[in-house]
């Protein structure tokens, strides 16, 4: 699996997945081995409301993969690490129904997501690692400041 389109943050990838429809109804492509660039931990889905802030998440250690099954949701990345050459820089993904793919976001990356759809978005991470409660990470409100981003809805 090597179709696929750098993002503006070192590290994050976008690789643009298949969905095959027929009268049966649909196979969505996920994650295949050949694309993993890191061992695999686990699997976990997560069903966001409209309106609500999934983040800010820094893992030290974990690799993400997110892939948005249903709805549409809004991921914001932001980079954390200061030896990066995109230090503190924003990157933005629309992803879902109207744009079905994969993101691979390293450790170091802070993320954070919200549903654009109602009644919700449900989406799919696989994770590097299995969680564990002692695995460090970082949780930040997306309302502290502390990651200067503006959650509101810009209307242009």
């Amino acid at each position: 699996m090597t179709d696929h389109t750098q993002g503006s943050i070192e590290g994050v990838r976008i690789v643009p997945l298949k969905r095959i429809p027929d009268e049966r109804g649909t196979i969505m492509h996920g994650l295949r081995a050949d694309a993993m660039t890191h061992p695999f931990g686990e699997v976990y889905f997560k069903k966001l409301y409209p309106g609500i802030i999934n983040g800010w998440h820094v893992h030290e250690t974990l690799m993400l993969n997110y892939i948005c099954l249903s709805g549409m949701m809004k991921l914001v990345l932001y980079d954390n690490r200061e030896h990066s050459p995109t230090y503190r820089q924003f990157q933005e993904v629309y992803f879902g129904d109207d744009n079905y793919c994969l993101i691979h976001i390293p450790p170091g990356v802070a993320n954070a997501s919200k549903s654009m759809t109602a009644p919700h978005a449900l989406f799919c991470n696989v994770a590097s690692e299995p969680h564990d409660p002692s695995i460090k990470y970082r949780r930040i409100s997306p309302h502290s400041g502390e990651i200067p981003y503006d959650w509101a809805r810009k209307d242009f």
